[in-house]
């Protein structure tokens, strides 16, 4: 597979409240290949919302170089063709909402980029239906769940037709019901529109999803893997004050009792197999 997004040894500063240059991202490289679900997991602080906002041209590099489709981010003349090419999803779906109908909402981002009206219906329809919002089009936002309202946003990127979503931990202020119906959406955009995913999240269950997991810490990547070898590194982890997905978190703790049990187990179902080997 080629490569959408090309990191390399990206620094990022920002200035303190003395003026003072602070590293957010330390020499950080990293490439996204298209097609893949990439998931980023880390403490709030560790870089990784950074390192998004980076791959869209929302910020800019202090040192190295970000390329997007080719293209790099630091040169202006690319920012409106980057923007194309890798949409962007925020935690609070409220933020990126601004219209008072749902398919009026979803045609903004198509008329900005000058769209005939003709296309811009059909993108719209088939924004809708990737999001399964269809019946919900002549509705108001703000009588939407916030589910419902993030899978709406996420149709707003869509019908700009990027290759690629960078969504900036966009369960974070949703319920159980809506994180699953925005987790849903996002797989079938990746697996059926063959979208390129990077998601930002700090759920470890979300992460079991993905093709490829990155751990970040303190502006650096201190894990990468599947999530099966990332998520074996239990003890590792445990040490950069993150959770594991439950069941893995259960076979870990087995394990240390005396159990033979795999320590690649991620799923409720898997767990279920390998208890039914030992007994």
């Amino acid at each position: 597979m080629e490569k959408i997004i090309e990191i390399k040894d990206l620094v990022y500063e920002y200035r303190n409240e003395e003026n003072e240059g602070v590293a957010a991202l330390k020499e950080v490289s990293l490439q996204v290949k298209e097609g893949e679900f990439l998931v980023v997991i880390g403490h709030n602080g560790s870089g990784k919302s950074t390192m998004a906002k980076h791959m869209n041209g929302l910020l800019l590099p202090s040192g190295g170089k970000v390329y997007v489709n080719g293209l790099d981010t630091a040169d202006e003349k690319n920012t409106w063709a980057i923007r194309q090419t890798a949409g962007m999803v925020f935690q609070n779906p409220d933020n990126q909402i601004v219209a008072t109908i749902v398919e009026e909402d979803v045609a903004f981002g198509p008329e900005n980029l000058g769209i005939e009206p003709k296309e811009i219906r059909n993108r719209v329809d088939n924004a809708l239906k990737a999001v399964g919002m269809e019946p919900f089009r002549k509705k108001g936002p703000h009588l939407l769940s916030g589910g419902q309202k993030q899978r709406i946003a996420i149709a707003g990127v869509i019908a700009m037709k990027p290759k690629c979503i960078i969504l900036d931990e966009p369960t974070a202020m949703l319920d159980p019901s809506g994180r699953r119906e925005v987790m849903e959406t996002i797989r079938q955009l990746n697996r059926e529109e063959g979208i390129t995913i990077v998601h930002i999240t700090h759920f470890m269950d979300e992460a079991v999803q993905a093709d490829r997991v990155i751990v970040m810490e303190t502006g650096n990547i201190v894990l990468e893997g599947t999530p099966k070898e990332v998520f074996q590194q239990v003890e590792i982890l445990k040490q950069l004050g993150l959770d594991v997905p439950q069941v893995t978190e259960l076979a870990f703790q087995l394990k240390n009792s005396g159990f033979n049990l795999s320590q690649e187990i991620l799923t409720v179902d898997e767990m279920v197999v390998h208890l039914c080997q030992l007994l």
